[in-house]
């Protein structure tokens, strides 16, 4: 049991779980792409989104770990709908035929669930020589979004229902560069530090779904678009992460699990939670351009609400990708 855990306005909190959040709710009809769904948070999403009757697809570019989610839902849930689809979000290319894949197969797309991130890697860049901490925490993510918002605006015409997208950021978006956002520098080796992008592609992903929610409610599109912090969890996030990987190794899985996990970081049904809540919730709908931790609406820093630098970062990003669009 999560010792601190206080039940917000929403009547979950820190310790409830994604099983929990979304007890009761229906979600047959639906179709959910999930991002880095192999694992941690993401299969765990999967998981549960498959268990309430959503047809999940799950988007990801360790395909072997894919299948094998898959396998252990499909065996949990028989009558499940799951698909495995490659996805490598730090390749524009793989990012454009994965979206042309999925457009031309004719399925509805309700729900799409930005969440495969890395964290606080060495510097590297991208195939398309970016920064490689917000090329997959973030300019992947825009610009599958974009690729798939055509297929979004059609199944919410058809179906009547309210569109979702999600954006998994991080508490770590408020230790950032001062600026925010490097926009002349995010592929510069001397201004780097390794916490301070993965901070920066964080803020990012919370700006990101503040200009979206902003364009639709302008365009009265019936989508809705959020982020969150899911909680401290230990997943494979942390795998470029030497210092933290080497404790874990130390101190051995169980450990951080069983004891560390009580007191400090959440397990991934927990770490689940609040993605599935902003998800597939009721009381979510209608709520755009807001930020959630453990379930409850929560204020991002300032620079998370800052919607002039969201509008610059929007036009940035699609320059950026704009050869792929």
């Amino acid at each position: 049991m999560w010792p601190f855990s206080r039940k917000g306005a929403s009547g979950f909190s820190s310790s409830s779980t994604a099983e929990e959040v979304t007890h009761g709710i229906d979600g047959t009809g639906l179709t959910a792409i999930v991002t880095g769904a192999s694992s941690g948070i993401g299969a765990e999403t999967a998981r549960v989104l498959a268990l309430r009757g959503v047809h999940v697809i799950m988007g990801d570019i360790d395909m072997i770990g894919g299948n094998k989610v898959k396998e252990s839902i499909l065996k949990e849930i028989p009558t499940a709908k799951v698909d495995v689809m490659k996805l490598d979000l730090s390749s524009m290319a793989s990012v454009q035929n994965f979206a042309t894949e999925f457009n031309s197969s004719g399925l509805p797309l309700n729900i799409l669930i930005n969440n495969a991130g890395i964290c606080a890697g060495p510097f590297m860049l991208s195939e398309d020589n970016i920064e490689f901490q917000f090329a997959i925490n973030y300019i992947g993510h825009f610009l599958l979004t974009n690729l798939l918002l055509d297929t979004m605006k059609k199944t919410i015409q058809e179906s009547k229902k309210q569109g979702r997208i999600v954006n998994v950021s991080s508490i770590g978006h408020r230790l950032t560069y001062r600026e925010g956002i490097l926009f002349d520098k995010i592929n510069d080796p001397l201004s780097y530090n390794n916490w301070l992008a993965y901070g920066q592609s964080k803020l990012a992903n919370i700006l990101h779904a503040n200009e979206l929610a902003r364009r639709f409610k302008e365009d009265g599109i019936d989508i809705i678009a959020n982020s969150l912090h899911p909680g401290a969890t230990i997943t494979n996030i942390y795998l470029h992460n030497h210092l933290l990987t080497g404790i874990i190794k130390m101190l051995g899985s169980f450990v951080v699990n069983k004891l560390i996990g009580r007191f400090v970081v959440k397990n991934v049904q927990q770490g689940a939670a609040t993605t599935c809540y902003v998800a597939l919730h009721p009381q979510v709908s209608g709520i755009s351009g807001k930020y959630f931790v453990d379930s409850n609406l929560m204020e991002a820093h300032s620079q998370g609400r800052d919607m002039e630098l969201a509008r610059k970062l929007w036009d940035f990003s699609i320059n950026l990708t704009k050869s792929n669009t």
